[in-house]
């Protein structure tokens, strides 16, 4: 974030600079205004196409097996383009090498879920699925297993057989 302030000021910066080139250029014909203006039409052009960019910078430097499932599309009104190109503020993904299975309990899957955010640091959260009924659990403490892996005191709760993530986590390898 201080990386991407400090880009914003230098691209406004150089902005100016050239407004003010351009100006001494043509012998001081420019506006008064014309500096600032620049200046700031500079840092709102970097700060939307780094917001653009950003799901794309991200997801570029996954290794192979990571599969991003769930997207969402932020819209504002204080940013009126994004509701004509909406832009990714967040999303899931899921790194199919942590997939893990138990021969005695087939159905049941323990996977962690990597949730990215913008501006936000990366949370990972363990999940049980049972693809056979279409249900997920979160791994919280409470949660134990039986002698023979199954999963016990989990809080299941119904998961759309659609669902990308439950896809993902269910497709075999």
């Amino acid at each position: 974030m201080f990386l991407e302030l400090i880009a914003a000021v230098s691209a406004a910066v150089a902005a100016a600079g050239l407004a003010l080139l351009v100006n001494k250029l043509t012998g001081g014909r420019l506006p008064k205004w014309a500096m600032p203006m620049a200046a700031a039409v500079a840092m709102l052009s970097f700060a939307i196409v780094m917001e653009y960019s950003w799901f794309e910078r991200t997801t570029a430097d996954f290794p192979e097996g990571v599969e991003v499932t769930t997207v969402h599309e932020a819209r504002g009104f204080w940013r009126p383009w994004t509701y004509v190109y909406p832009l990714v503020d967040r999303f899931v993904a899921v790194e199919r090498a942590s997939i893990r299975t138990n021969d005695s309990v087939p159905d049941q899957r323990l996977v962690d879920l990597l949730f990215f955010g913008r501006w936000q640091p990366l949370r990972t959260v363990p999940m049980v699925f049972d693809c056979g009924a279409a249900r997920g659990a979160p791994l919280l403490d409470d949660v134990t297993f039986d002698a023979t892996g199954a999963v016990l005191n989990a809080n299941w709760a119904p998961v759309p057989s659609d669902d990308p993530i439950l896809m993902t986590v269910c497709k075999e390898s």
